[in-house]
């Protein structure tokens, strides 16, 4: 899916940032704007040209996803095609994403132009991601899709899931499940983490067998058309101890108080400190390692962070993920993680899993 009018709204930028053009090599970059969504090319937009470069793989794709934009057939790693691009359209100072291309490929680049066309390139950071922030209706209706997709499968494996199965049974089981549901291919690794494993917040599944009473940590997400979602839930088969009890209950207070207490306009520091404390109170600030939550959309981990330090802006339109947690290395740990988004001032959670 092409979102309305990116590519006007990126020459806006290009603009106030005194560009001519910009060189876009980001994949989630490039589709946003183009729709293309082919893993080799580059956009080259000028205030008039819209230039889609890529090899004779995806052509003929990038012609039936990216209709706005002149495709041009490459060959090579090389940049020659942009050398002669810019001398046929006389730029001068070109922009090009400085976390999207490797410290080769900018060497090449460099030299390459300024050998034949004496161009300046201008490092940029975040023009795109800028626009990718605020999410139009469409991205919205494609998160929630996903969303949906995690909730019925979290449903699935309450279902499924018996003391004796091992980590890796209940992720396939999960991912089988989500693919066979509607999603692309999966947005992370499916984390499944039982008893002491749970201490590691991005543990992965293991032959461990799980046993009745620890907590079973879960996090999972889908794509639709490119967008993910995010979920994770803490279960306890049998009957929890009077840790998992005091933990979860202290997660669960810290989540509840940041989804009802987060506002437009807070920045993410803010945001996070809201858990933290509550976490804090509950005698446990020193076991919640990771930052509140992060932006989902094209990537499962943009813009905006939630976080100690974070000066991002929770702004209407913006999705993220409030996912507190608490990991006690040789007992386990619990993490309760939904995906909401700001909406008219405050939070409207997407997710619907029961926790």
């Amino acid at each position: 899916m092409k979102i309305s009018n990116p590519t006007e709204k990126l020459r806006q930028k290009l603009a106030e940032e005194g560009l001519e053009a910009i060189l876009i090599s980001q994949a989630y970059n490039r589709g946003y704007l183009s729709g293309f969504r082919g893993t080799a090319g580059y956009l080259l937009i000028t205030p008039r040209e819209a230039v889609l470069a890529t090899d004779f793989r995806y052509t003929e794709q990038a012609r039936l996803q990216a209709p706005d934009y002149q495709i041009l057939q490459i060959s090579g790693n090389g940049f020659d095609w942009l050398s002669r691009l810019a001398a046929e359209m006389s730029l001068k100072r070109v922009g090009f994403e400085a976390r999207g291309i490797t410290f080769a490929g900018y060497r090449q680049l460099s030299e390459i132009l300024k050998e034949k066309t004496g161009l300046q390139l201008v490092p940029t950071e975040s023009l795109v991601e800028s626009l990718r922030l605020i999410k139009e209706p469409e991205e919205i209706a494609l998160i929630s899709r996903a969303a949906v997709i995690s909730d019925r499968a979290c449903g699935h494996i309450r279902d499924k899931i018996r003391a004796g199965m091992t980590e890796m049974e209940i992720a396939w089981e999960l991912e089988s499940y989500l693919r066979e549901n509607g999603s692309q291919a999966l947005p992370f690794e499916i984390i499944v983490a039982s008893g002491p494993n749970a201490a590691l917040p991005h543990a992965q599944p293991t032959p461990r067998r799980i046993n009745p009473g620890e907590p079973v940590l879960i996090d999972m997400g889908a794509k639709i058309n490119g967008y993910s979602s995010d979920l994770s839930r803490t279960i306890c088969l049998g009957k929890p101890d009077d840790t998992f009890k005091k933990v979860y209950d202290t997660v669960l207070g810290a989540q509840l108080c940041a989804i009802a207490m987060i506002a437009e306009g807070m920045s993410g520091n803010e945001a996070d400190s809201l858990a933290r404390t509550v976490i804090a109170e509950g005698g446990y600030a020193d076991a919640f390692g990771h930052s509140l939550g992060h932006g989902v959309g094209l990537e499962p981990h943009e813009a905006p962070r939630l976080g100690p330090g974070s000066t991002d802006k929770l702004t209407s339109g913006t999705v993220f993920t409030i996912e507190p947690g608490i990991y006690l290395p040789g007992w386990g740990g619990v993490r309760i993680e939904d995906l909401v988004m700001m909406d008219r001032g405050k939070i409207k959670v997407l997710s619907k899993a029961p926790k």
